[in-house]
């Protein structure tokens, strides 16, 4: 069994499933469906597809993560923001709502799975990391509210063109708003106060079910389709027929920026619900069994007419909230999609649109969170900073380029910060044998003759020059003060190529000039890149010391001053201080 349990997470907790989890699993794995129906109708609409769609979306995958995953309580399926990065990518390959947009929107689902599988079994999980916390907060908030904006035609029911710029939306929203039609404008609004209303005093309530039913009997009722609200109308009775998804080269390479751009979003979405609750929970997930889990999801899907899926957070929180015990409750909350396209198709009929346009727009505007915007902004200012770039990219740009702006000004800041390290000219502090930065303890003193140095980074072709550049210009002959340089490498990880040749160049250079040079600290890593390149031998072993103490203490013993800076060290008299 240990190796199914390694690599099918499912046979890690079946055998001890219980009556308990089983009950646990139900009653979440139900309230989960009944919000899963009408959201997944509602953000397939956003998508540009048929509202079918998203009842799809929540068949296949569903069946198919609790197998692979190692999240307990992540709930699966269609979600708003990768509707929206899917539509912004489609609509430029085909018009929404066409057969040939809802074939690209299948093949989308199968080439987002394969690349999720290929990076899990390339055990790749560390990629997510490229999509730091201020790029998904910045993208987070222009998503959500582009997508709330998208929703503007179909809740005053205008006729506006399909487009994922916020300012655009407000435009031609503006253009037509003596076009709005009164009776949608009062269902779409009536509709996101009684969401609001539920969500604030009945929390427990599944609102999206409730304005469904209450909006579709007042339409049905009153007849308000034959006055002008849409309604979702017809929807095909039945499970999906097995599908292999048409492919071709031209299609594959067009749509390959939007699948990677959603396989890694989906990602990040996903692996950042599964530790929230993990944590809470005392257990522990995987990144890449969920990429695996999340790709094959997918694959399986797009072969049953599925869009991508992924995480839900609101649906993740009310499974965790209704009792979920384990992955199962997927499957419960996929037997309640089947069984509503089996039999009860026919109750969606009158459901309105601008219910729908109400559901996402209540949802999607609360992922706007501008307290920990502030938060960012308070905490690093750099972080904040990358946090509106993103905002603004996704917001003024595009979807698909604000999050890769996002990232590229993420790899463009931690790249700075690597060329501009941290080095700290260090003094001794008197009675210890600890060197602490100068501009930070007044107290610490310098000692005559010995320029200190700690670097705090990785030593790396990025910051090698820089680095080489401060100690020369500190060691400068002109006054002839300095007679021996000392590096406090502990804070140095690693080492490279490039920097290793460099500190080569500056020993060189410091001993044509009369200047002893010494680590202090230096670690194992670092120590064998220098060995490998022949700076070890050539500096001599007794140049790398176990600490600066030790540095110093042989400098000044070399020199015959050691008396005044020993006196000043508890315990440095023998032999085996450190």
């Amino acid at each position: 069994m240990k190796p199914l349990q390694r690599y099918v997470p499912i046979f890690r907790w079946l055998p001890s499933y219980g009556r308990r989890d089983l009950r646990g699993d139900v009653v979440a794995g139900l309230t989960v469906g009944v919000m899963l129906i009408p959201q997944g109708m509602a953000y397939s609409i956003l998508a540009g597809m048929p509202p079918i769609y998203g009842l799809y979306a929540a068949l296949v995958p569903l069946l198919v993560y609790p197998v692979l995953g190692t999240s307990r309580h992540l709930a699966l399926g269609i979600v708003a923001i990768d509707m929206l990065i899917m539509a912004a990518g489609l609509s430029d390959v085909a018009a929404p709502g066409t057969a040939r947009y809802v074939e690209l929107a299948v093949v989308l689902a199968l080439m987002v799975g394969g690349l999720q599988l290929g990076m899990g079994l390339a055990r790749l999980g560390f990629l997510v990391n490229l999509l730091s916390r201020p790029v998904i907060v910045g993208f987070t908030a222009a998503a959500a509210l582009t997508i709330g904006l998208s929703q503007l035609k179909n809740l005053l029911g205008l006729p506006l063109p399909p487009t994922s710029h916020a300012y655009t939306l407000l435009w031609e929203a503006g253009r037509h708003l003596t076009e709005v039609h009164p009776l949608s404008v009062v269902l779409g609004l009536g509709s996101i106060g009684l969401l609001l209303a539920l969500r604030r005093w009945w929390p427990r309530v599944p609102a999206p079910l409730v304005a469904v039913v209450l909006s579709t009997l007042a339409v049905w009722w009153f007849r308000w389709d034959a006055a002008g609200v849409q309604i979702v109308g017809d929807i095909p009775k039945g499970l999906p027929r097995p599908q292999v998804p048409a492919l071709d080269v031209a299609t594959l390479r067009a749509l390959f920026p939007t699948a990677l751009t959603l396989a890694l979003v989906q990602f990040m979405g996903v692996i950042s619900l599964g530790k929230v609750f993990a944590a809470r929970h005392r257990y522990s997930v995987a990144p890449n069994l969920e990429l695996i889990a999340l790709g094959t999801a997918n694959i399986a899907g797009s072969f049953f007419r599925s869009v991508p899926v992924s995480g839900s957070f609101g649906r993740t929180a009310v499974n965790e909230q209704a009792g979920a015990r384990s992955a199962l409750s997927n499957v419960v909350a996929a037997a309640l999609v089947a069984l509503t396209l089996l039999f009860f198709t026919a109750l969606v009929f009158y459901l309105p649109i601008p219910t729908l346009a109400a559901i996402i727009m209540v949802a999607v505007f609360g992922l706007i969170n501008l307290k920990e915007l502030r938060f960012l902004l308070y905490s690093k200012r750099v972080d904040g900073y990358l946090a509106i770039v993103t905002f603004l990219a996704t917001l003024l740009i595009g979807i698909q380029e604000g999050v890769l702006l996002g990232i590229a000004a993420s790899v463009v800041a931690i790249f700075y910060r690597i060329s501009r390290p941290n080095v700290a000219v260090l003094g001794h502090l008197p009675g210890t044998r600890s060197f602490r930065d100068l501009r930070r303890h007044p107290e610490a003193q310098e000692i005559d003759g010995i320029l200190m140095l700690r670097i705090d980074a990785s030593f790396s072709f990025a910051n090698a020059d820089l680095l080489k550049d401060l100690i020369l210009e500190r060691s400068s002959p002109e006054d002839h003060l300095i007679r021996a340089v000392v590096v406090d490498a502990s804070s140095v990880n690693d080492l490279d190529l490039t920097a290793a040749l460099v500190l080569k160049e500056v020993y060189e250079t410091l001993q044509a000039r009369g200047i002893a040079f010494y680590f202090g600290g230096a670690k194992y890593p670092v120590l064998e890149v220098l060995k490998r390149t022949g700076l070890y031998e050539q500096m001599g072993a007794d140049h790398f010391c176990l600490s600066p103490h030790r540095a110093v203490r042989q400098i000044l013993t070399r020199w015959g001053v050691s008396r005044a800076y020993l006196e000043t060290v508890p315990g440095a008299s023998g032999q085996d201080d450190a």
